[in-house]
């Protein structure tokens, strides 16, 4: 087999990465790769899925009060894993779980960074085959090297995430993470079992022509945002359009494809949630972060979601993110 050596692998490339930097130990480097080998384990039982008994409900709900698929028991069971026994990280928080895992050892507690993740977002689509995926976050944790991570490390400002990715299981498998030099995204080849580097260098359009929210609770929005929702479906050739309606309901899917197409991605709160249903730290967050190097924007309709103080490690939040000109047409809406 002839490999071409002009692309880099998600190995090289991080190993590229931090010879840049002379200070660097390389921790992050080891700690992207480790996330990367979870994920190919996930993507090998999610391409066999309807072919093994892992599909469907595993008969109990996970800390949100959803039920929780077969396939999500696996996945968080298999970043959980590989984390644990990796050597730079201190300890996890999954929206699986009630609480963070310490990996309470003399080398995680010497490790710099903590990971967040959902493990498997868009899980209620795993029975009917539609894009699915994993979200993550990495911050350097704030309590003293050499002791067990704490709670605090984890309920941080977003603007102090060190790095954030996401996984989509799709008609290909991709790893999009980004850090503050750059937003990068890495194609797994299955003829090499690695990911390879796809798309360096990613940068979100200034304006698409894509808006992807729930159009079923509308008349549940509040008025400002039904007024951006009118904007948007009265867009024509004068005035920058048309636009189109793109709604998955798979978050990783529908922020990704706007992401290299442009667009806007909106999960208001509604008058039954009006802290909606996404959480802060699982799934804003990181995304908020991979928009905003990419040069796009992320708001919870008041504030910059990454300024936001979390208080709990399930918090929710309304959350809108995406092209840099579609977001600033729709904060005059949510001002008006």
């Amino acid at each position: 087999m002839v490999i071409n050596r002009q692309v880099l692998t998600l190995d090289e490339f991080t190993i590229q990465q931090y010879r840049n930097f002379p200070g660097a130990t390389g921790e992050l480097s080891s700690l992207l790769r480790d996330i990367g080998l979870a994920a190919k384990r996930v993507n090998v039982e999610v391409n066999k899925a309807g072919l093994v008994d892992i599909l469907g409900d595993a008969g109990s709900v996970n800390v949100q009060g959803e039920e929780v698929k077969k396939l999500d028991v696996f996945a968080n069971d298999q970043f959980t894993g590989v984390l644990k026994h990796g050597i730079s990280c201190a300890g996890i928080a999954s929206e699986e779980l009630d609480d963070i895992i310490v990996f309470d050892d003399e080398v995680s507690n010497n490790s710099k960074y903590v990971c967040m993740y959902d493990p498997l977002d868009g899980s209620a689509n795993i029975d009917v085959n539609v894009s699915i995926g994993t979200i993550f976050a990495v911050f350097r944790r704030v309590t003293k090297k050499g002791e067990p991570c704490a709670v605090q490390d984890f309920l941080q400002k977003g603007i102090n995430m060190v790095a954030a990715g996401y996984v989509i299981y799709g008609s290909s498998t991709m790893l999009v993470y980004a850090t503050r030099r750059g937003v990068n995204g890495f194609t797994l080849d299955p003829s090499i079992g690695e990911f390879t580097l796809s798309h360096p260098d990613i940068k979100c359009p200034d304006l698409g022509k894509i808006y992807s929210v729930n159009h079923g609770n509308f008349f549940q929005y509040s008025e400002e945002v039904r007024k951006y929702i009118n904007v948007c479906q009265n867009k024509n050739k004068s005035n920058g359009g048309p636009y189109t309606q793109r709604y998955i309901g798979s978050m990783v899917a529908d922020v990704h494809r706007n992401l290299i197409k442009g667009g806007i991605f909106m999960y208001p709160g509604t008058t039954d949630k009006p802290n909606g249903k996404l959480r802060l730290l699982y799934e804003c967050n990181p995304f908020a972060f991979i928009i905003e190097v990419a040069g796009g924007k992320a708001t919870n309709g008041k504030e910059r979601v990454l300024d936001l103080q979390p208080t709990e490690l399930h918090q929710r939040t309304p959350f809108f993110v995406g092209s840099k000109l579609m977001m600033e047409e729709l904060e005059k809406c949510l001002e008006s």
